[in-house]
């Protein structure tokens, strides 16, 4: 109640001034009216109230004495006295009065005639006199403002309470601050903890730092503090993620000394990061919150964590997966992890680390469902799974369908998911329902490739199918070749998967006009094929052929006893057979491994009497890494034909080597036996072989290659006479395997061979 004291007394104070000063001017001013007994009004404003009952105020010192409060109240005259007894006049009184006297001064200026000092009146509203403010002026440039925060009434906190904090000031930007700066970027303490983690902490930071990412240049300071901010913030992700939870980063900008010379106010900055790394939290207890599993410690020991390790977060995350890929693979597909607790203790270092794993039903396969805009029925989509009704389910094997499903390239998504039956298989398992959802998409397709080579000249091929005419996956393809030296159209009905995964069954019909050096013909051909085959999905270890062709061509020779070209009609009916062995990491750009191919093709003339014999070829090749970038690669070939001399086998049976898919470094069939004209006219054998140097970096690579070969007029390859070519290439690598340039040069050419050829084409060589 101190404030109600204060400003009392101010008012009596105030009414005894305003009387003293009137006096002193000469002015008749009328007795202030104060309370009529000014003690007994003094004692009870002085006498303290008491306190609420629901708060106790603290005991405060009075500011002054009362001896000396006593001393400073003016002396009261009796006529004063006799006013103080006279009651309070209202405020509308005071104002009449006040009005009325302003209105007497302002006559009694009037009166003093000219020369007189006008005198400023206090503001009226509505005719009453605006009273004076606080400081006594009723007039101002800039009025006083109205008390109106009620904070101002609040009491003051109690000292002990009141926080001062100092008021830092900014510095001054430079005028450099808002041009294009230079940085270095300096990280303390770092290394304690980068000595003890697995990872490169340094180089991790570097990799993902703002900071480093400018390259040592930002636009202005602000920038700067922008990164440093960031890299703070992310340095102390990165701690945390290797265990250090109590890790203390503060980060700064420093401004090196003027350089004499430098351009006014530039100084060198430097961006820092202070590091205190603190104790690093490691495992003290694994607690996995899991109903029993079969077998037993089926997540104990599949979980890659154990006590006494630090926590850090990259293997936390990676046990956690394990278990819920492990769990699946098992015989629990609806297996769910929980949401994981660490419990620190800043103390020890230690933490407790706790995860409820959910195992749900242990489950067997069951039978399969589809839904959706359907390409095929469920029934063949039995036939591309490779589980059976009872088998333990296996996530692995709902993977591979899905995969098996995308690649018949019919849809535009599927999806293959378990659902629960409720159906007991016994074991304390149940069946579950494979649901597939199909959305089938479009499916035609056109297609164009195109190569050259030196001596074959440019083919172009384009082909049109439609992958589904014939349900399920019975597609039908018309392909054309458009080149210098082979012309022709044909039509091919596919029945992938058919009867069985993987599985392909083909009918084949095709016309072709050739024109090489070693002989013109046009050819019909009639085939029937069914093969297992690699795909770029999967890539097989074994693979195999078997088929019936008929093949009606004419085809010109050299007649050497008639010493000319002549024309001849063969009629063929062969048989087909494959196998091979593929253990190469890629199909189309193996970098180890090797792989063999053998061929064999009974075949006879129908023309006049039968006469059989038999086409052999067989195709190693072999990769080694020798870095990671760079690849050893080398092939070796060799066929022989049995059973028939080379004048009664038709040109195009026969074999040859030259070109891009043989020996570099020479023209198409440009190897071998030649006739009068120096004009090849194929063999009974051959052989070749190759090595390569495969050097790749990022999407490109550079290839150095050797080649060799002969083909010889005998049915048993010699090994003599091998003609050679080198060359260099270059490959680009894309999602459908690399695109190949290679440019070669025979080594002791001869007469009319070319000094270089160049082979363009699509995937490697061998």
């Amino acid at each position: 109640m101190r404030p109600l004291l204060i400003g009392a007394t101010s008012l009596i104070g105030l009414a005894w001034a305003s009387a003293a000063q009137a006096q002193t001017e000469g002015q008749e001013v009328a007795p202030p009216k104060v309370v009529p007994t000014l003690d007994t009004r003094a004692a009870e404003i002085a006498a303290p109230l008491p306190p609420p009952p629901e708060a106790q105020l603290p005991a405060v010192e009075p500011i002054i004495e009362d001896e000396e409060f006593e001393k400073s109240i003016p002396p009261i005259s009796a006529e004063d006295d006799a006013e103080l007894d006279r009651p309070l006049e209202s405020i509308a009184e005071f104002e009449k009065r006040q009005a009325a006297e302003a209105a007497r001064r302002e006559a009694a200026d009037a009166e003093e005639g000219e020369g007189a000092t006008a005198q400023t009146q206090p503001p009226q509203v509505d005719g009453v006199p605006v009273p004076a403010l606080a400081d006594g002026d009723a007039v101002e440039a800039i009025g006083d403002a109205p008390i109106s925060d009620s904070e101002l009434a609040a009491p003051l906190p109690p000292l002990e309470n009141f926080d001062v904090e100092p008021v830092e000031f900014a510095e001054a930007e430079d005028d450099s601050d808002n041009v294009d700066l230079s940085y270095t970027v300096q990280v303390n303490g770092l290394g304690e903890a980068d000595d003890s983690t697995d990872i490169d902490l340094a180089d991790l930071f570097g990799d993902l730092s703002a900071l480093y990412d400018g390259d040592g240049k930002a636009d202005n300071a602000a920038m700067i503090r922008a990164r440093l901010s960031a890299d703070g913030e992310l340095m102390q992700r990165i701690l945390a993620s290797e265990g250090y939870y109590d890790a203390v980063v503060d980060t700064r900008i420093e401004r090196g000394p003027r350089e004499e010379g430098q351009e006014r106010r530039r100084r060198p900055i430097t961006a820092i990061i202070d590091v205190k790394p603190g104790k690093r939290y490691t495992l003290a207890d694994i607690v996995i919150d899991a109903d029993p599993t079969i077998p037993p410690n089926l997540i104990a020991d599949n979980f890659p964590l154990s006590v006494g390790e630090p926590i850090v977060a990259q293997r936390i995350q990676g046990a956690e997966a394990a278990i819920a890929l492990k769990l699946p693979e098992e015989g629990y597909p609806f297996a769910k992890v929980g949401q994981r607790d660490i419990l620190l203790d800043g103390a020890t270092g230690d933490g407790v680390y706790t995860l409820p794993v959910d195992i749900g039903k242990r489950s067997r396969f069951g039978g399969i469902e589809t839904t959706g805009d359907l390409a095929f029925d469920a029934e063949h989509v039995e036939v591309l799974a490779r589980f059976k009704r009872g088998d333990l389910y296996d996530s692995r094997m709902v993977d591979d369908l899905r995969q098996a499903l995308v690649a018949t390239g019919l849809f535009a998504t599927v999806a293959a998911e378990p659902q629960p039956t409720g159906e007991s298989a016994g074991d304390d398992t149940e069946y579950v329902t494979m649901l597939v959802t199909q959305q089938a998409g479009p499916p035609r397709t056109l297609a164009a490739s195109a190569g050259y080579g030196t001596g074959e000249g440019i083919r172009l091929e384009g082909s049109w199918t439609h992958r589904n005419l014939l349900p399920p996956e019975g597609a039908l393809t018309f392909r054309g070749v458009l080149g210098t030296q082979e012309q022709g159209i044909g039509a091919t009905m596919r029945r992938s998967n058919a009867g069985r995964r993987d599985r392909t069954f083909e009918l084949a019909t095709e016309i072709t006009r050739s024109t090489y050096d070693a002989f013109n013909a046009i050819t019909g051909r009639v085939a029937a094929r069914v093969s297992y085959d690699s795909t770029p999905i999967w890539q097989k270890k074994f693979t195999y052929a078997y088929g019936v062709e008929l093949i009606a061509t004419r085809e010109d020779d050299y007649d050497f006893d008639k010493g000319e070209r002549s024309y001849d009609f063969y009629t063929i009916l062969g048989l087909t057979g494959q196998v091979g062995m593929d253990r190469t990491d890629s199909l189309l750009d193996p970098t180890k491994g090797f792989r063999v191919t053998s061929l064999i093709q009974p075949e006879g003339s129908l023309a006049g009497r039968f006469s059989p014999y038999a086409r052999l070829r067989t195709d190693i090749s072999g990769y080694y890494p020798v870095t990671d970038s760079i690849v050893l690669a080398g092939r070796v070939r060799v066929g022989s034909i049995v059973g028939a001399a080379r004048e009664r086998l038709a040109p195009s049976r026969r074999f040859y080597a030259g070109g891009g898919g043989s020996v570099r470094g020479f023209g198409y069939q440009e190897l071998g036996p030649k006739d009068p004209n120096n004009d090849p006219i194929g063999g009974r054998s051959v052989n070749e072989v190759a090595l390569e140097a495969r050097y790749r970096f990022g999407n490109f690579g550079v290839v150095g290659f050797v080649d060799g070969g002969q083909v010889y007029r005998s049915s048993a390859p010699t090994f003599q006479n091998l003609r050679f070519g080198a060359g260099i290439g270059a490959r680009y690598y894309t999602n459908f395997g690399p695109m190949r340039f290679d440019i070669a040069t025979p080594i002791g050419r001869k007469p009319g061979e070319a000094r270089v050829s160049v082979y363009v084409s699509i995937g490697q060589a061998f």
